[in-house]
């Protein structure tokens, strides 16, 4: 088995190398290959479907439950404020510099190491399957939803996005609502009682100022924020319909179609959902896996951001080096030392988990 100095340098490497090369969500066939040369090197057997990967521990035993590693390595596209190459892996200054290295490459490159630490040991309390998945940054169709179904049944999860390696034991969903206004057509000059923008002043109020009944003690309330607003092409012509546009993230609390009954109940509109399936997630603070971190001085806390966790069935984790404020960025970086960091806390983390107590 290597020595976890060995894989830390060589999860290092990988994570240079993927840097440098492009992955735009729903173009990671090239990253594909570094991760499947990982595997390979590492005397792995894995799976590959369109651009994701997976891969068991030796000893995988059905009667035992499963625990899932995942992180993605897929990338947003550089915005124009990078003064640095987005595609050279520079160290500098302790950082290494470079597009997705903190979304999610840190995270990725680290549970491959925690994982190929893992691979061979036997007696483990839960299997163990890894997945790098594509399509994660645009909750495509090819991505981790798209390979849940060939896994095993799995028992809980860890997803690897930036945390600074605190906890996060929930994850707000994400619910986005196309909703469209009717109204009466007519000529600007004439009185119009039925004008569809003024219609909408009610309904834009109401997303404003409702308030759901369940607060969590995690992620707080519900939040809904109309984001876009589009009526009109004339200044003479009161048009027949307003469209809004409204984004709505979801406690663990509720589900989005408990979210989406709720709306459909109190607003007079044609109501469309984009997706159902962005689900908020959780995991209890007593479950084994968050007393392990607990127990290394890891704190917990709620994340308002979307991962891969809305689209399991599971109880979820979200986990990893690197800080959620960087990600998306421009000159987008990683410190070296929270990837040697974030390995040798996952192993510790899993060591507390995953070992039998005899």
């Amino acid at each position: 088995m290597k020595t976890i100095t060995t894989l830390i340098a060589e999860a290092i490497e990988l994570l240079k190398k993927l840097i440098e090369t492009p992955s735009f969500s729903g173009e990671e066939n090239q990253t594909a290959l570094l991760i499947a040369n990982w595997f390979d090197q590492n005397n792995i057997p894995y799976t590959r479907e369109n651009n994701n990967l997976w891969a068991y521990n030796l000893h995988f035993d059905s009667t035992k439950p499963t625990l899932l590693l995942n992180s993605h390595h897929d990338t947003v596209k550089p915005n124009q404020g990078y003064t640095l190459d987005p595609f050279t892996a520079l160290e500098k200054d302790g950082k290494i510099f470079g597009l997705g290295s903190n979304d999610a490459g840190g995270c990725l490159v680290s549970l491959l190491a925690t994982f190929t630490y893992f691979y061979a040991q036997e007696n483990l309390s839960h299997n163990i399957v890894i997945v790098a998945s594509a399509e994660e940054e645009s909750s495509g169709p090819n991505g981790l939803n798209s390979v849940l179904k060939q896994l095993p049944e799995l028992d809980c999860a860890i997803v690897g996005e930036p945390t600074e390696m605190q906890l996060a034991i929930a994850e707000k969903g994400l619910l986005v609502l196309d909703v469209t206004v009717n109204g009466t057509a007519s000529h600007a000059a004439h009185t119009n009682n039925d004008n569809p923008i003024y219609n909408a002043l009610q309904i834009i109020e109401w997303f404003q100022s409702y308030h759901f009944e369940k607060v969590s003690e995690i992620l707080g309330p519900v939040k809904m924020t109309v984001t876009q607003i589009n009526a009109g092409k004339q200044h003479n012509v009161v048009p027949s319909q307003c469209h809004l546009v409204v984004d709505i993230r979801v406690n663990e609390l509720y589900t989005n179609t408990e979210i989406l009954n709720i709306v459909t109940e109190n607003v007079k509109a044609i109501i469309q959902p984009r997706s159902m399936h962005l689900n908020a997630s959780s995991i209890a603070p007593e479950h084994p896996l968050v007393q392990s971190g607990i127990a290394l001085g890891r704190t917990t806390y709620g994340s308002p951001t979307l991962s891969d966790q809305s689209v399991l069935y599971c109880r979820s984790l979200k986990l990893g080096p690197g800080n959620s404020l960087r990600s998306h960025t421009a000159d987008e970086f990683i410190f070296r030392d929270e990837v040697e960091t974030g390995i040798a806390l996952y192993i510790q983390i899993l060591n507390g988990f995953l070992i039998q107590k005899i």
